[in-house]
């Protein structure tokens, strides 16, 4: 039945291509993705495929032989792409009153859809868009509908929203959809970029004229507007500053006019914008200050500012990190300090007209959930002011406004600090913990030798360490270290670094430093053995296994000796991939099961969590198993380790010849059967300290105490004989 579908499918599309011969969709999307589509599936109640259109690719959906409306894929009218930089294919069906009668998610390469949400609750997201109707989107902007957006894959599902309207309109206004027309190509005056035109130099007459526009949002205002949602769990959410308080102040500007560049930046940094565009890009310039980052922090790990997007008309234009600058000095007079100052370029492919009004689309989250998310927009709109541009016959020059009185000028030099630190200051409570934990950390790898001699009292203070690792460190704050971090950092490297970027998440950054700094004394163990939240996940579970008498496998040194390089191979294989893309390094670099475990609290798709559940079970029979042998991480941490400045684990000379007992004891087989401790897979957990000191485990130790106790018996014993009254010296000495 199957092989009959697919061959049904495929001899409506050669009959339609060949028999209604259209040259514009021979070569569409819509020909090629169309027998990957059953269109009782799309459209509820349909049969079969009609007639593709003359002039557009669209196609016909029939039911019992009559046309109930037009298919069409997004991706043949629009561009918008998402953290791929790819295309979403989503076909759409409409009727003739410009209604959404079917949508389905054909084809995409989007990793966060990939690798992290169920397949199931997308489908059932862009299902969702059945009964949309077009001429209210036209008559709104694209905003008349409601913006449903699933935890995780904000981009994403901003992508294929923009697609279905914009595609949408295009064939509606192309077809007459709705009483909708398409509008007449070269009507009306056409205009272009005026070179001669001239800036006014401060910042006041700039925001009078028009030349910067604002979108400026009180804690007031969005509380009320997420009070207005449907989910009642937003406005229990809201905000507890005070209502006036400004959540953020936007404001944009077209810089990539010249006289608006010099103006605003400078003629220097005006110089270098214009030798960063190519022929036909275009800059905005976006500023921001208040309690919401413009920017936030997802560009860090997706390269993709999921936040803001620039809408115009069909035109929808998403910034990715190749796609931006900082702005460190803004140099017209009178100009407010700004937390972020950003440049975003517009490429020349995008259609992007700057004589035409378009708009900035904020989009503003609010957590209702330990990983759920409600979101609303924004509009910032913009419209090049008369004297920046003129028509192609050009009229009269237009007047340039009249500057107002010279304020005095201010900088941005420390206004880059300003976002970081109020996200600090929210994660006072978090920083404050992780402080402390360090701290004891720290004191219990200075003094070791005391920590360690008492064996129970030091095994209880792990397990309980262990646990506020996994229990508050990873569930709570997903404090969870990556590799991909370290790629993030590495494309940082080479594009131009930035500390505000990592800055953004603090007990991530903490971390770091405080793993850099370890790393010279200690060694990669005091993040792995002690701060991952996965590797406590793995010994704690395994410490119950023993409790409960599962039986503990420790593999032959030949066996386990070779193992040891396939982490290095994997974390080898991921950073050689994000040389070419960060976005499959990305998915590869699923092979950490970290985010199912920990971060999302084994919230995913069934196979993500059968990988992390075969992991965990096969620690519960070789200790740390992920630790040992897959993890990239923690290969990634073992290159600089023998770096480490000091030796601080002790040992006998006795230690591997003749005695064994460390080196079978110790819990992911890091003693060499020599005695010696490899540094890059000690994980310092101190186990071989514990020994070093047990009177009744290690015989050297044991070996010690018998002599000491032999020595000091002899004058007692002495003493004692020396005092009887019968006996003489002669036989005592004897």
């Amino acid at each position: 039945m199957t092989t009959f579908r697919l061959f049904l499918k495929t001899m409506i599309l050669v009959a339609t291509m060949l028999g209604f011969g259209l040259p514009a969709a021979a070569d569409s999307l819509l020909a090629k993705l169309l027998p990957d589509v059953e269109v009782g599936e799309l459209v509820e109640g349909a049969d079969a495929f009609g007639a593709t259109h003359p002039d557009t690719p669209a196609i016909q959906v029939l039911k019992g032989g009559e046309r109930v409306g037009w298919a069409f894929v997004t991706s043949d009218y629009v561009s918008t792409t998402g953290y791929s930089g790819k295309p979403i294919h989503t076909m759409v069906a409409v009727d003739d009153a410009a209604q959404v009668i079917g949508v389905q998610l054909v084809k995409h390469s989007e990793p966060i859809v990939l690798i992290g949400i169920p397949d199931a609750k997308v489908k059932a997201l862009v299902a969702n868009y059945r009964g949309l109707d077009l001429v209210a989107e036209a008559e709104s902007g694209g905003s008349s509908h409601k913006l449903d957006i699933i935890s995780g894959a904000t981009v994403t599902i901003m992508v294929i929203d923009d697609s279905i309207i914009r595609a949408g309109l295009k064939v509606a206004r192309q077809l007459g959809l709705g009483g909708l027309a398409v509008e007449e190509v070269g009507s009306g005056p056409q205009f272009e970029i005026n070179p001669d035109a001239e800036a006014a130099s401060d910042w006041m007459t700039l925001e009078g004229d028009g030349t910067l526009r604002r979108l400026s949002l009180d804690v007031g205002q969005i509380n009320a507007a997420f009070a207005a949602m449907e989910d009642e769990r937003a406005a229990e959410r809201a905000l507890t500053e005070a209502p006036e308080t400004t959540f953020i102040e936007m404001q944009a500007a077209l810089v990539s006019h010249p006289a608006i560049g010099r103006a605003i930046l400078g003629e220097a940094v005006n110089a270098n914008i214009q030798d960063w565009l190519e022929e036909g890009d275009h800059a905005v310039a976006i500023v921001g200050r208040g309690l919401y980052s413009f920017k936030g922090s997802g560009y860090v790990r997706g390269g993709i500012f999921d936040r803001i997007v620039l809408i115009q008309d069909d035109v929808s234009v998403r910034f990715r990190d190749r796609m931006h600058k900082r702005i460190n000095t803004i140099e017209a007079d009178g100009a407010p300090v700004f937390n972020e100052a950003d440049l975003f370029k517009i490429p020349a492919d995008s259609g992007f007209d700057p004589t035409k009004p378009f708009r900035i689309q904020l989009l503003v989250h609010r957590d209702v959930g330990a990983i759920e998310k409600v979101f609303t927009t924004f509009d910032l709109g913009y419209q090049l002011p008369e004297q920046y541009i003129r028509a192609i016959a050009p009229p009269p020059a237009a007047a340039v406004p009249a500057s107002v009185a010279e304020v005095t000028s201010q900088t941005e030099a420390d206004a880059h600090q300003a976002l970081w630190k109020r996200i600090w200051a929210g994660k006072q409570i978090e920083i404050v913990v992780l402080g402390i934990m360090l701290t004891i950390l720290t004191g219990v790898f200075f003094f070791q030798g005391l920590v360690t001699r008492n064996e129970r009292g030091f095994y209880w203070f792990r397990m309980g360490f262990l646990t506020v690792t996994l229990v508050y460190l990873g569930w709570y704050a997903n404090a969870q270290l990556s590799v991909v971090n370290l790629m993030a950092l590495f494309g940082s490297l080479v594009s131009g670094f930035s500390w505000q970027a990592f800055l953004l998440d603090p007990l991530t950054f903490i971390l770091w430093f405080a793993v850099a700094a370890a790393l010279l004394f200690w060694g990669r163990g005091a993040y792995c053995g002690w701060l991952c939240p996965f590797g406590a996940l793995q010994e704690l579970l395994n410490q119950i296994a023993r409790k409960l008498r599962i039986p503990q496998w420790t593999l032959p040194w030949g066996l386990h000796e070779r193992l040891w390089p396939l982490k290095y191979m994997i974390f080898l294989g991921l950073f050689g991939v994000s040389l070419t893309s960060i976005e499959q390094a990305e998915r590869l670099a699923e092979v950490e099961p970290f985010k199912t475990a920990i971060i999302l609290n084994f919230v995913r798709a069934w196979p993500f969590v059968a990988y992390v559940a075969a992991l965990l079970i096969a620690g519960l029979f070789v200790e740390r198993f992920f630790c040992r042998y897959l993890c990239p991480l923690g290969a990634a941490l073992a290159i600089p380790a023998r770096l480490r400045m000091f030796d601080w684990l002790k040992r006998y000379h006795e230690c591997g010849n003749p005695c064994q007992t460390c080196a079978n004891q110790c819990p992911v087989q890091s003693i060499h059967p020599t005695g010696e401790i490899n540094p890059n897979e000690c994980i310092n957990c101190l186990h071989c300290q514990v020994l070093y000191q047990s009177k009744t485990t290690c015989p050297v130790v044991i070996k010690k105490v018998k002599r000491r106790e032999k020595v000091g018996a002899a004058p007692d014993l002495s003493r004692a004989n020396l005092g009887h009254p019968n006996q003489t010296k002669s036989q005592v000495t004897n």
